[in-house]
């Protein structure tokens, strides 16, 4: 199924919910040729058309797959910040479910929405430089694959970070992919594809492995909250595994494809030679039933300093 009409059926249209013009089943602009990488960021993925059309496609997957945008009790909270809010569609639909919540998403850019709902506001800032936030800001705190754009070495700091602007009694959700870029098993396309990717990835002090995701209870246990919770969800990769398996294979494709301009550079290869390893890989994904996973953890701040 062409991922441009995936739409999930209770949700509002991703072009009606971000003010894009899309019509139903036009193909948007394709993942590959020239894109727009920052230069002065740890950030992998590129900042361009095609990764917002694959950040929108992205959030619906994991909807389909969690059938839900968050797990922490969040209750009725009073304000909620998305951190790295990138195209602002989850933070578009809190708004939707919490109409009298005033919604922040705060990211390095903007990504330009005609109609974005009344009760949100973007800020522009950079988490790695401190949140533009004041202490107890916020009743739930959200982040989500920041892998790929936040250094290994910064995390603890991070949600530190991510704590002080969370009010007493407010909740931290962090969710990353349980093995970075890894699927298991893995065949040897797989692993050359990973191995390639690690070693870009390391240049920039970036986990591609999982490292973050398997310290994610650690880190908001370390900056003092309380009822810490972990959730694993596993996920299959490729047709093998349906619809959700489909819709997964066909984001980790455009991932790799997305950042096949700098792996062919980097590693003295053609992008053609980078993308037949890439369809080489989804084979893989199908005749040895891969899988991957999630780890959503979520955890309180106290009312009274422990």
């Amino acid at each position: 199924m062409p991922w441009w009409v995936f739409r999930r059926r209770r949700s509002v249209p991703a072009s009606r919910a971000t003010g894009r013009v899309v019509a139903e089943g036009a193909a948007l602009p394709p993942l590959q040729g020239e894109r727009r990488f920052l230069q002065e960021q740890p950030y992998m993925l590129p900042k361009d058309l095609g990764e917002v059309n694959r950040l929108d496609f992205q959030h619906y997957v994991l909807w389909a797959l969690l059938r839900a945008n968050y797990l922490a009790p969040i209750g009725q909270p009073r304000r909620i910040l998305d951190v790295g809010c990138g195209t602002g569609q989850w933070a578009f639909e809190l708004c939707q479910q919490f109409p009298q919540v005033e919604v922040v998403g705060v990211d390095l850019e903007q990504v330009k929405a005609t109609t974005p709902p009344s009760n949100y506001r973007f800020v522009q800032g950079d988490v790695l430089r401190g949140l533009p936030f004041a202490n107890a800001s916020f009743d739930f705190v959200h982040q989500r694959l920041l892998t790929s754009a936040l250094p290994l070495a910064a995390w603890p700091e991070i949600v530190r970070e991510l704590a002080r602007v969370t009010a007493p009694g407010g909740w931290v959700e962090l969710v990353e992919p349980g093995l970075g870029l890894r699927v298991t098993p893995a065949g040897p396309a797989n692993e050359k594809l990973l191995s390639m990717g690690t070693q870009l990835a390391a240049q920039r002090g970036l986990d591609m492995e999982g490292a973050v995701a398997r310290s994610l209870e650690r880190y908001l246990q370390e900056a003092r909250l309380v009822n810490v919770h972990m959730r694993i969800v596993e996920a299959p990769v490729g047709e093998w595994g349906g619809r959700i398996g489909s819709l997964l294979a066909l984001d980790l494709r455009e991932i790799w494809k997305a950042i096949s301009v700098p792996l062919a550079a980097h590693f003295n290869l053609s992008q053609q030679e980078v993308h037949n390893l890439i369809d080489s890989a989804n084979q893989e994904w199908n005749s040895l039933h891969a899988s991957c996973s999630f780890i959503i953890c979520y955890g309180q701040k106290p009312f009274s300093p422990s």
